[in-house]
């Protein structure tokens, strides 16, 4: 092992497929690799000349703070209601459709791919991926609202990939009374972004999406923007893009919304994207209109994939053969690295297990048993942490990606939650039981569970989270993971009383009982409650009071400025000038 440059390792070490071929030709063979196992297809190499291809229309992503306008900005440009039609009113998944509009071209129209990208922090995955596939960003900020956490989010996304995107302000909410632009765009410009109106590069243009206001010249901004760019596409040869978002459609099985940047596509064409393939079978736009050749710049949704591929994965076509092959190469790439994974995952443990018995025999040898002791004791807390398993379905491959990140992240040391599996479509007896199985809940985002499964679930005692709005969803699951905290046990005190004097009483058989006259010095006693002793400063006791009398008569509750008779269950050392506080135990919910 030594001589093959592998250093110390022990004899059940598991070894990578380099090193065991280094092994093997330091023992004298010849390793062979296979050629056939390394196929895959890949994008072509970019066009020699690409001044003289065709232009693309340009893709432009709307982005900015939930609740800020850019859904019922797109809404007046397009003429549609979409706004209206989203859960509470917040976009829940990336939108991609082409708007015919003037352009500043010779050629007069343009048509300009927009995609509508969620605002909400949970989110932010699906909007980095929506950046990843565009040309130009609109920055939607609202008036009234200002500079928000997602807005600086989406600076921060357009400062990393600096020079290769446009960007355009949009101020929206300007017809709104009160409101202060020059404001915003000086918190703009203190977030780094150098305006136009500053002296800068980036246009600033102020809009409103309720009446229109300044949207001929958002337009005309971008459209300037994608000039200077020169987007030009390959129209000819193999097709390129990406997957924006897939669902299950009834009557169409699996369909996906490709964004082509590309090439052309036609109905029975072959294409991959990930591990799953599909053979066109339809293509339709944004309106639901069939389209017959979808070429560079377009969104269409594509009906014919074998199952659901996953958002933001790379679609590329081919011929049948070669994605087969591809497809058959990707699983054993992916499971090798799985193999690969759990040798390391292994090849760690085995090393741990060694120390940890190396350790044990020093402790034995030493005899330091109370170390020992100590050392189990001191285990991680982790070996404690409670785990709220969740089955997650969701409408579309976006969402999912978005709601596994959003509730993935909820809990602390003591309880966390554990996503068991996750999917696209209505809820299933098999999510059903998945759920019973792990003893998991069920959390479904914008999609149906039928009665039969309900009924299911009810019957096996599985509760089921459904909202189509993901803010309600993180509210549930953050209930149920405070439901495992450990309670918080809080005290408080609800009267004290000196004690003045301690009698003698005797009981029958020669026994005595001490108990200490008092005076209520605060609040009131109740005999229901726990009494504490404190003696100079120190609780020194804590228990149940047994007896409680006020004139001979016994009493349940003495007030403040009452005499009475006390003594305790199990303490018998009650002294003058000690102090008898009663306490209330207040058990609360655990907190994040």
């Amino acid at each position: 092992m030594k001589q093959a440059g592998m250093g110390e390792l022990s004899y059940d070490h598991i070894l990578r497929s380099d090193d065991a071929s280094l092994l093997a030709m330091e023992l004298g063979f010849d390793p062979i690799v296979d050629d056939e196992a390394a196929f895959d297809l890949h994008p072509l190499p970019p066009h020699p000349d690409v001044a003289n291809l065709p232009e693309r229309p340009p893709v432009v992503t709307i982005m900015g703070h939930v609740d800020h306008g850019k859904t019922t900005l797109l809404d007046t440009l397009r003429s549609s209601s979409v706004a209206k039609g989203e859960s509470g009113g917040i976009t829940q998944h990336i939108g991609a459709f082409s708007v015919n509009v003037p352009g500043t071209s010779q050629s007069g129209a343009r048509t300009i791919t927009f995609l509508d990208t969620p605002g909400h922090a949970a989110f932010s995955a699906m909007r980095a991926r929506g950046a990843r596939m565009t040309d130009i960003v609109v920055l939607v900020v609202a008036a009234d609202d200002g500079v928000m956490p997602q807005t600086k989010e989406v600076i921060n996304l357009i400062k990393k990939d600096e020079g290769n995107i446009g960007v355009v302000v949009a101020i929206n909410k300007v017809d709104k009374p009160g409101v202060d632009v020059e404001k915003i765009e000086k918190a703009l410009l203190a977030e780094g972004l150098e305006l136009e109106t500053f002296g800068g590069e980036v246009p600033v243009v102020h809009v409103s999406g309720l009446t229109g206001q300044g949207l001929d010249l958002l337009i005309e901004n971008i459209s300037a923007l994608a000039e200077l760019q020169e987007l030009r596409s390959d129209v000819e040869g193999q097709a390129q893009g990406y997957i924006v978002e897939s669902r299950m459609q009834k009557g169409l099985g699996p369909v996906a919304t490709v964004l082509l940047l590309r090439g052309s596509l036609k109905p029975q064409s072959h294409i991959i994207s990930g591990f799953v393939h599909a053979k066109v079978r339809q293509m339709t736009d944004a309106n639901g209109k069939v389209v017959k050749l979808a070429q560079p710049g377009m969104a269409i949704t594509v009906a014919g994939w074998k199952s659901l591929p996953a958002a933001g994965d790379e679609v590329l076509e081919g011929e049948e053969h070669d994605i087969k092959r591809a497809i058959i190469n990707r699983v054993r790439r992916a499971d090798l690295a799985a193999v690969v994974e759990d040798a390391e995952a292994i090849n760690v443990q085995r090393q741990l297990d060694r120390e940890k018995r190396q350790k044990e025999l020093l402790k034995v040898s030493t005899k330091t048993r109370t170390s020992s002791r100590s050392v189990a004791e001191d285990r991680p807390t982790e070996d404690l942490q409670k785990e709220l398993r969740l089955v997650i379905k969701c409408d579309v491959s976006g969402s999912v990606e978005a709601v596994v990140g959003a509730l993935e992240g909820i809990g602390n040391k003591h309880a966390k939650v554990k996503i068991v599996s996750s999917g696209v479509g209505d809820v299933t007896e098999s999510d059903v039981l998945m759920a019973k199985t792990s003893e998991a809940l069920i959390v479904a985002f914008s999609v149906s569970t039928p009665r039969a499964v309900e009924a299911m679930a009810s019957a096996s005692d599985i509760q089921i989270i459904e909202s189509p709005i993901i803010y309600r969803l993180m509210e549930d699951v953050t209930s149920e993971v405070i439901k495992l905290l450990p309670p918080i046990i809080e005290q408080r005190v609800t009267g004290e009383a000196s004690v003045l004097q301690i009698f003698e009483i005797q009981l029958k058989g020669k026994q005595t009982m001490k108990v200490a006259g008092c005076r209520v010095t605060n609040g009131s006693l109740e005999k229901s409650r726990k009494a504490r002793v404190v003696r100079a400063g120190n609780a020194i006791f804590e228990g149940n009071i047994e007896t409680f009398r006020h004139l001979k008569k016994d009493v349940l509750e003495a007030k403040r400025g009452t005499e009475c008779g006390i003594s305790l269950q199990s303490f018998n050392d009650l002294r003058a000038d000690d102090v008898i506080q009663c306490i209330e135990i207040l058990e609360k919910p655990g907190k994040l």
